[in-house]
């Protein structure tokens, strides 16, 4: 069974960074293009980013430069570091195994002075 926890999320101020991880299990990870995607209160599920098997990334213009994702494979982990965080960047954030379409639980970041 494909499970993807998540962990990382919190409180934190506006200009911090914080960094999420998506483990996975059941897949074989290496194998797979891996997504996040985050939804704020009372808005749609948006896409943020993505990294390929081979480690390429695409992102959001929303995030762009201020976000990176990265994988270790040897962990069967996926991460989201997000810098210079803004108040609009609270959500929760979910990742996703596209092939397949598996999600994380979610976590909820909190940008807020």
């Amino acid at each position: 069974q494909v499970q993807l926890v998540q962990s990382g999320g919190g409180l934190v101020q506006p200009g911090e960074s914080l960094t999420l991880s998506c483990a996975a299990s059941g897949i074989r990870f290496s194998a797979h293009n891996m997504d996040w995607y985050r939804q704020a209160p009372g808005k749609q599920r948006e896409y943020v980013g993505m990294i390929s098997t081979g480690g390429s990334t695409h992102y959001a213009d929303a995030v762009k430069g201020r976000f990176v994702i990265s994988r270790d494979n040897t962990k069967n982990t996926m991460y989201l570091q997000m810098n210079n965080l803004k108040p609009e960047d609270t959500a929760v954030y979910y990742c996703k195994v596209p092939q397949g379409g598996y999600w994380g639980q979610g976590t909820k970041v909190t940008v807020s002075s």
